[in-house]
This record gives C-alpha cells, structure tokens and sequence, in this order.
C-alpha cells in the first residue's frame, strides 16, 4: 500500500522545487558562465544539500538552529554573505575582461575542469548555508512521519524525493539555459547575462541578510 503521507509530501516537495530561487539563480549562473557540465554539477550540489539537511533534521541537531536565535542569526548571514560574494565576483569577473571578452571563447574549455569542483561546492553551500531550508525540514518533515516510524530513515526517504524532483527540475533548467547560451553567438552578451544573474545573486543574499526570522 502507497503511504498516503509519502503522496502528499511528494505533492508539497513539488511546487517546492519549481518554485524558483537562490538555488536556481546559482545553477543559471554557472550553465552561463561555464556551459551545460557546470550547470549540472551545480545540481549536484544542490541537492545533496537537501540529504544533508535532512540527515540533521533527523538526528534532531536542526532544533539548535530553530531554538538559537544567535546560531540562526549567523548562519542566515553567512549564507547570505556568500550569495553576495558569489554574485560580485561574477559581475566583477565580467567588468575585469568586458574589454577583451570577445576572445574569451578560447579560455572556456581550460577552465571548465576547475569550474566542475567549484559548481559543486557553490551549490552545495549555497543550499546547506541557507537555514530556511533547515527550518524547513525540521518543522515540515516531522508532519509526514507517524508515530513509530523511524525517523532518520523516513526523513531521508523523504528527502530523497525532494533531491529527485529537484535534480529532474534543475537538470531541465540547465538544458534550458544551456541552448540559450549556445544560441547567443557573440561572448560579450552571455557575459551581460551573467553579470545579471550575478546582481541577481546579490539582491537574494541582500533580501536573505535582511529577513526576519
């Protein structure tokens, strides 16, 4: 028999994942800065952030974010600081080569192989750094497992549907974007377009610093 409480989870994870953010910002940044492997590291990333948070919820230790209003404080401004710090060096990479970035086509394949491991860690963090997502899983997870389940293990069969509907929503985006950025044939304007995604980054890291619990 399908667990009801499964069902309506998968439903709410859902429009969740579709619903865009700094999550989807950081994948279309990368896809524009680095093409379609980068984007889908930055998946990656992402949404193993998902399990961690959910490994935590499970074990109980997301309770110190939520009962701390010191340790939530810091965590929504470190996550914060590194959305503005990701967005300004991408606008100020562009404003550094906006004089020869005609020629920056050649540059691309030599870069791509750091860009993997870097897409991975910026979506990683930017997902585990943002504590909303924390406090998501903790008030929100609980709701879907009945009384003698175990826990851990439902929380992360939980999670596993939300990683799964996101690397599916995400991996799509990515192509997405990808064909867009192929289509553009001139350099200077995929650079114009990531410098915008990059101001993009910082206005989430700007609305995240000043939200309220």
């Amino acid at each position: 028999m399908i667990d009801s409480q499964v069902l309506a989870f998968a439903g709410i994870a859902f429009v969740l994942t579709i619903t865009p953010g700094a999550d989807t910002m950081i994948v279309i940044k990368n896809v524009l800065a680095y093409g379609r492997k980068s984007g889908f590291f930055t998946v990656l990333g992402v949404c193993s952030g998902l399990l961690i948070h959910a490994t935590l919820s499970g074990l109980g230790l997301s309770i110190i974010l939520v009962q701390s209003a010191t340790v939530f404080e810091a965590v929504k401004l470190l996550g914060a600081a590194y959305l503005i710090y990701l967005g300004a060096r991408s606008v100020w990479g562009i404003w550094q080569t906006a004089e020869t970035h005609d020629t920056l086509d050649a540059d691309l394949p030599s870069t791509a192989a750091r860009s993997d491991r870097q897409a991975f860690r910026e979506g990683i963090l930017t997902n585990i750094l943002n504590p909303k997502v924390a406090v998501f899983y903790l008030a929100f997870l609980p709701q879907f497992i009945a009384p003698g389940d175990p826990v851990l293990i439902k929380s992360i069969l939980l999670a596993c549907i939300h990683f799964t509907f996101g690397v599916m929503w995400l991996s799509g985006v990515t192509l997405a974007i990808n064909i867009v950025r192929n289509a553009l044939t001139r350099p200077r304007t995929r650079a114009y377009l990531e410098a915008v995604s990059g101001i993009v980054l910082i206005g989430l890291g700007i609305r995240l610093a000043l939200e309220r619990r």
